[in-house]
Order: structure tokens, then sequence, then C-alpha cells
């Protein structure tokens, strides 16, 4: 029954083609909607780990995270240099890493840090940075690049790199007057840090010693050489991470910064952060997995409305069956077995279709988006949709077989008028 079902969809191959068609965009469409949304959750919670707080300028938990942490968006103000000193020297605080934002280097933000940086971060719960070519900075106008600016830019150990003022994607004020040295190239990630530019928050203070308010000053013009010698303490940093000597002392630190009554600031805790973010997020993912169940209903209402608009012509076919010997419950198997062959091989073409657009896909959003989608077997997940969906298919399947199943010899072989 099933090789006569298939043979009767190969017959029908145009209509049954773009039928197979809408199925396979429509869990493809599924499919990916579930993937991009478990490989963000994946590549957000892995980009930190191992940093107890993140502290900046008070606002809201989730912008800090995004502008510290994820380079998305600006900070609405810095925090002094004299408050992250005497932050960093609290009870219970192990190490802190400080952070300045605001420039950017052919769309690639640039961040301000000091050497601990490569020595606390942790990504994907215990991985630490590693180098692939050079080292941390030994020089005031020097920088490690992400492995992602590297390669897009094609740059090497020693080349000359010239970062912009301010962090969009244009702009119109260089700092050319003091280039920095490529030093370091750090090993892919799958982070943020792929696609930064890190300089010394020294460099980072250099560029600016003849700026004001954003401003370069009419008339003062500082050589490299002449910074280099000039007393280079940032006065102000966007952010700062924090670890601690003891995990069950974060709830007491960040009461203490929170409570800081010299400047005001806001401690984070990462992964608390991360989950207020997910739960903001809840309302568009299901909207978002919503549009996709209805998709792929709408494919199998296509797949139903082709079965069924093509029985009325198929009637005298089903009659020739049975007066051959085939009984109402053959015909109803027939239809049966159609339905599933139309949704097995729309749920594998989907699956296709879905593996095509991830390898064309991938570097394009690995570079606009920053997020890694993996090429990997289906998960157990994904299994389940593909369960669903042909079980979905073959149980819609049951309408245009209960009908003709209840199609009389008689009826087929009769001339309506």
């Amino acid at each position: 029954m099933l090789r006569l079902a298939l043979l009767s969809v190969l017959s029908r191959r145009v209509t049954a083609g773009l039928t197979l068609l809408a199925i396979a965009i429509s869990v493809a469409m599924l499919l990916g909607v579930e993937k991009v949304r478990r490989d963000a959750r994946g590549a957000f919670a892995n980009t930190i780990s191992g940093t107890d707080l993140v502290v900046g300028a008070r606002s809201g938990a989730i912008q800090l995270l995004l502008y510290s942490v994820f380079r998305i968006g600006n900070a609405t103000n810095n925090i002094s240099w004299e408050t992250y000193q005497d932050i960093g020297n609290f009870p219970r605080v192990l190490w802190t890493v400080p952070i300045s934002l605001g420039d950017s280097h052919r769309g690639f933000r640039v961040m301000g840090t000091s050497g601990a940086y490569f020595e606390h971060y942790r990504y994907a719960r215990t991985e630490t940075l590693q180098f692939d070519s050079g080292g941390p900075f030994v020089d005031v106008f020097d920088a490690v690049l992400g492995a992602e600016v590297a390669n897009r830019l094609g740059y090497a150990l020693g080349d000359k790199i010239i970062v912009s003022h301010g962090a969009g994607d244009v702009s119109f004020v260089d700092h050319d007057d003091k280039p920095f040295r490529v030093a370091g190239i750090l090993r892919p990630t799958g982070t943020p840090v792929d696609r930064t530019v890190h300089v010394s928050v020294e460099g980072f203070t250099a560029m600016h010693v003849d700026w004001r308010a954003g401003t370069p000053m009419p008339g003062l013009a500082i050589t490299a050489d002449e910074a280099r010698g000039m007393d280079l303490t940032p006065k102000t940093i966007t952010a700062f991470l924090v670890g601690l000597d003891r995990k069950i002392a974060i709830f007491d630190v960040q009461r203490r910064i929170n409570e800081y009554s010299e400047e005001p600031v806001l401690a984070i805790i990462p992964g608390v952060a991360l989950q207020e973010l997910w739960d903001l997020m809840s309302v568009a993912e299901n909207l978002l997995r919503f549009v996709s169940a209805m998709v792929v209903a709408t494919g199998l209402l296509g797949m139903l409305t082709v079965i069924l608009s093509s029985l009325e012509a198929r009637r005298r076919e089903m009659a020739v069956l049975r007066s051959v010997g085939a009984r109402p419950l053959h015909v109803f198997a027939l239809f049966m077995s159609e339905a599933m062959v139309f949704a097995l091989a729309g749920a594998a073409a989907g699956v296709v279709l879905l593996y095509v657009a991830l390898l064309v896909g991938q570097p394009i959003v690995a570079r606009e988006f920053g997020l890694h989608l993996p090429i990997a077997l289906p998960g157990p997940g994904d299994w389940w949709i593909i369960a669903a969906v042909v079980a979905a298919g073959t149980a819609a399947g049951a309408v245009p077989a209960i009908r003709a199943y209840r199609l009389s010899l008689a009826d087929g072989l009769s001339m309506r008028i």
C-alpha cells in the first residue's frame, strides 16, 4: 500500500512538489526558530564565567550586562577611578578588571582594560583566553585583537590600526595621530571577545588627552610620544568586573556596593541579570514559536487541501481498485499512506533545507549578530518536533481517507451530471 501511495504521489508530481515545498519550509522554520533560541541562550550563558559581579553606573541590570559583557548598547554614565579603586579594596574582593568603552575600529568595539583581563576572564564555565599569536599589552599603544577582528580585517602582528571616536559603525573622527600596534591576537571563543579590539586603559586615556567633552580641543595636539610621558591614569571608566575569594560573600558585597555612598553605582550578578533578560524575552520566544507552529499548520492544511481536491478526480480510480478486490479499508489505508508520505518527505526536506540555510547563513549571522550557530545533528527536541509534524500530517490524512472510505463502488462508476 505504501508503494502504491508513493506511485500515486509521483503521478501528481507538480502539485505534490509544491505541497512538499510548503511543508519543508514550515518545518525548516520551526526547527530554525528552536535552534536559534537554544543556541542564543547557550551563547549568552557561555559568554562570561567566574565573574561574581559586574559594577557600573546606576541604571538597569540588563542594560549594564548588555553593554559591559555583550558590547550591546552604551552606558548612561561612567564611574570614577577612585570608586573603582575603593571598591577593589573591599573585604572579600579578590580581583577587579576595568572596562572602558566608547570608541570603535571599523565597526568593531574598542575596549580599554588591564592585563588582569586576560588572566581572570572566563567563558564556557572554565575556559580561559588564549593567544593565537603575540601576547598582552607591553606598550601604551599596544592592541590585542579578537579572532574575528583579525580574520575579517586581515590583521597580523605589528600592523597599525586607527581607532575611531564613538561606538557606531561609521565615525567621522579618527584618533589617527595615535595609532595602535597589534601586539596579540586571541584564539576564537565564540563570544563578544572575538569581535573586540582590546587596548590598555592607559592607551584608552592617551587617545583622549587632547580631547574635552567628546571633541578635540582646538589648537592642542599631543603626540603619541608626548602622551607616553604623561600620567595616563584614567579619571573614569565605564564598568568593571569583580571576583571574590568566596562565593558565599556575593550578596553581602553586592549590597555594600549598591549602598556605596560616594557615588551611585550598581552591582549585578551576571547569571541573575541574564535570567532577567530571558524572562523579558520569553514573550517574544513564545510568539516566534506560535508563528512557526502556525506556518507548519498552514503547510499541513495545504497538504490536506491537495489530497481533498484530488479526491473527486480519483473517484473512478478508487472504484477500479474496489472492483479488483480492494476493500474499503484498503482505500482508507491508501490515503493515510499518501498523507504519511507527504509528511515524511516534507519533514526530511525541511531538515535538509535547514542545514543548507545554516551552511549559507552561519558566517553571516556570526558577522552581523555575533551569534555562533553550530552545525550539529538534530537533538532530542528536534526529533520530537519532526515526529510531531509527521504524526500531525498523517492524522490530517484521516479526513480524505474517511471520505474515500465511504465512497461506494456504484457511486464511483456512475456518471454524475
